[in-house]
């Protein structure tokens, strides 16, 4: 049974066809069902997701020749996914060349597949909607900010929180965000005392509930690295 639907298909791939400008990697971790009992050791989660995961990832790389699609596991290739910061799966990152920052923990499904695209589409070209006063900003950190972006399929502000969080990793080098289905990885988001979504945490430090406007996400993540916010 297919993921998408013909009418997201569509829509999909008339928005990738008209927007992307460069190719980029789609890097998808995985693990095999096989590994997650080593003898001797603790057994790893079971991945409920994995396979869904890599089957939206397919269909959707079948829809534009400037995605291409890799995958791999993260105990057999656990050195790259150490370099990408992959410590759980399903998980995906977005590559140009050069890593960008940006990271999607669980399905991107329902209002979340926007973000994926958005992202493809931001990478691509290699340019954001940021404002000149938040990329200025940006150019000055010289510190490193991870941003944990909790959401829910069914959240409709959600997106707004993640493709904020990745266009700031777009503009910096120093910023990794990464979305987080919250109901996938439920021991993190009571970790981090998940009630409402969207919740953005900066740092382990510091927290941000509900979709904000875009100077409030900068003055965060300054604030995370310990800048004066003036």
């Amino acid at each position: 049974m297919e993921m998408l639907n013909q009418e997201v298909r569509d829509f999909a791939r008339k928005k990738l066809e008209a927007e992307m400008v460069e190719p980029v990697e789609l890097a998808y971790f995985t693990v095999e069902k096989s590994q997650l009992i080593v003898p001797g050791q603790p057994a790893l989660p079971d991945c409920l997701y994995c396979q869904e995961t890599r089957q939206l990832l397919e269909e959707l790389s079948g829809l534009s020749d400037k995605i291409k699609l890799s995958v791999y596991d993260i105990i057999k290739e656990a050195g790259q996914a150490a370099k990408l910061g992959i410590d759980k799966v399903p998980a995906m990152a977005i590559i140009k060349g050069k890593d960008t920052g940006i990271r999607f923990f669980g399905v991107p499904s329902g209002y979340e597949f926007m973000s994926l695209l958005e992202a493809l589409v931001d990478t691509s070209r290699g340019q954001t909607e940021l404002s000149p006063e938040t990329k200025e900003a940006l150019k000055k950190l010289n510190r490193e900010v991870n941003i944990q972006i909790f959401v829910t399929p069914t959240c409709p502000y959600c997106p707004m929180a993640v493709r904020l969080g990745h266009q700031m990793a777009l503009e910096s080098p120093f910023i990794r965000a990464a979305m987080i289905e919250a109901s996938e990885f439920p021991e993190l988001a009571q970790k981090y005392e998940v009630m409402g979504v969207p919740k953005s945490i900066f740092n382990e430090t510091l927290s941000l509930e509900g979709a904000v406007p875009e100077d409030i996400y900068l003055e965060h993540i300054l604030k995370a690295t310990g800048e004066q916010v003036s």
